[in-house]
């Protein structure tokens, strides 16, 4: 097993600790405006942002943080709210696309505001300019030495 100095672990209990309660405060404000929550604003933001606002199901799973099976269960859930509709691929039968609807759209829409306070009361707020610089670089340099390794 690899040792990890202190130093070390506190830099990832910190990311770790920070981003839980970070998240752990929008669900809140979330819920509290009745606002749907961060797993399916993560979906529904992957399909707006998408150029036809669909997405293979395979390439979805790749953009949320969510494994597979668990998009599987989020989808068919949008899908009986209306948000979300599933469509087959014409190349390859068993492949689906989730397509994003018009109240899907408006709930990713109604919910934006809230989300954005939560990130600008709850993370940019306590950072300086130097501070959120670093911390892009950092997590930036992670992030592509993983999809580098995909």
């Amino acid at each position: 097993m690899n040792q990890l100095e202190e130093e070390q672990l506190s830099v990832w209990r910190a990311f770790m600790n920070s981003h839980a309660s970070v998240i752990e405060r929008i669900e809140k404000d979330l819920s509290e405006q009745r606002k749907i929550p961060l797993t399916t604003y993560d979906v529904l933001v992957a399909l707006y942002q998408s150029p036809s606002k669909k997405l293979r199901m395979t390439d979805l799973a790749n953009q949320v943080v969510l494994t597979r099976s668990g998009l599987t269960r989020v989808v068919e859930r949008l899908e009986r709210e209306g948000f979300v509709k599933r469509e087959r691929t014409e190349e390859d039968r068993r492949g689906a696309f989730a397509v994003l609807t018009r109240e899907g759209k408006k709930a990713f829409l109604a919910t934006w505001p809230t989300y954005a306070n939560g990130i600008s009361n709850y993370f940019l707020s306590v950072l300086d300019e130097e501070e959120r610089s670093i911390i892009k670089r950092g997590l930036s340099k992670v992030y592509r030495a993983l999809q580098e390794e995909r």
